[in-house]
């Protein structure tokens, strides 16, 4: 069973303690939750998919001009069946993607040190897509950052305790499209894979086939879709924050029968996040040495 929590709860302060003890519940297991009440604009959210319509709807001509090969997975365009999930499988995913990050000037010192997921995004000749797509980042990254305070309360970090982690966090924003499956034995829409990050939040639409792990019922079991709900799921970074009391699921997606459209937003910590002293490493309980440069290079 996949929880659904209302931020509002924490957000307004009408039951931050309730909130913060389900929150803390879910990313244990199953380490997945529904989020709604989270206040980002549907218009926007409509649009988005609107705009991600539009482009996996050009030519393949067309879109080959839009692939970066050699960042293939945060910016620009990914071909079907160029990328796997499931590290050393037979079968690629069989899905199609376009990767947006931070927006990046040409002479700043990251683009020069070629810093993980900082660069020059490149975008489609259409109008407002890059204008959509930006003030979605920037809604889906604010509302991340809201989450980690509520997840410092129930790991019982001191307050703020992500703040420095993540002042320019090394985020990425995936739109992804899934033809209709094709009934291939071993085509997987995304093989199984746990997510590099802290947190993924995740638009879907109506179309079936997103599954998380289950240990306690030793299955997969579906993730639902709840109109205007964000899907959040914890990833191996907030894992090894954690201490390993959260979960980074394991998770796929089934071919599905129609086309199936997600929009995933990434959030990881800067590349030189802040160090943690060792009189906070024994009271927190909860640090992995090299957690923050680890993940920020996945």
């Amino acid at each position: 069973m996949i929880p659904t929590l209302d931020w509002r709860r924490f957000s307004t302060g009408s039951d931050r303690s309730g909130f913060i003890a389900d929150l803390g519940a879910a990313c244990k297991a199953p380490g997945f939750f529904l989020l709604t009440g989270h206040r980002i604009d549907p218009a926007l959210v409509s649009a988005v998919f609107s705009a991600a319509d539009g482009l996996f709807d050009l030519t393949e001509a067309e879109k080959r001009t839009l692939a970066l090969p050699s960042r293939p997975k945060d910016r620009g365009w990914s071909k079907i069946g160029t990328e796997s999930s499931t590290a050393d499988s037979p079968h690629p995913d069989r899905r199609e993607t376009f990767g947006i990050g931070p927006e990046t000037l040409g002479n700043a010192p990251q683009m020069r040190w070629g810093t993980p997921y900082r660069g020059t995004n490149v975008w489609p000749d259409m109008p407002g897509f890059r204008d959509v797509m930006l003030k979605y980042f920037g809604a889906a990254q604010a509302l991340s950052l809201a989450l980690h305070w509520a997840i410092a309360a129930d790991l019982g970090f001191p307050e703020g305790w992500f703040d420095a982690r993540f002042r320019k966090p090394d985020a990425s924003l995936r739109l992804m499209h899934y033809p209709p499956a094709r009934g291939l034995e071993g085509e997987m829409g995304a093989g199984a894979h746990v997510d590099q990050d802290a947190l993924t939040l995740l638009l879907t639409d109506d179309e079936p086939g997103l599954q998380v792990w289950s240990a306690e019922a030793n299955d997969w079991i579906d993730v639902p879709h709840v109109p205007g709900a964000i899907v959040v799921n914890v990833g191996t970074c907030l894992q090894d924050w954690s201490g390993g009391r959260y979960a980074a699921p394991l998770h796929r997606v089934l071919p599905p029968r129609e086309d199936r459209r997600s929009v995933a937003f990434f959030l990881r910590p800067e590349k030189r996040a802040p160090q943690v002293h060792q009189s906070e490493r024994s009271s927190l309980q909860a640090w992995a040495p090299e957690a923050t440069g680890r993940h920020a290079n996945a």
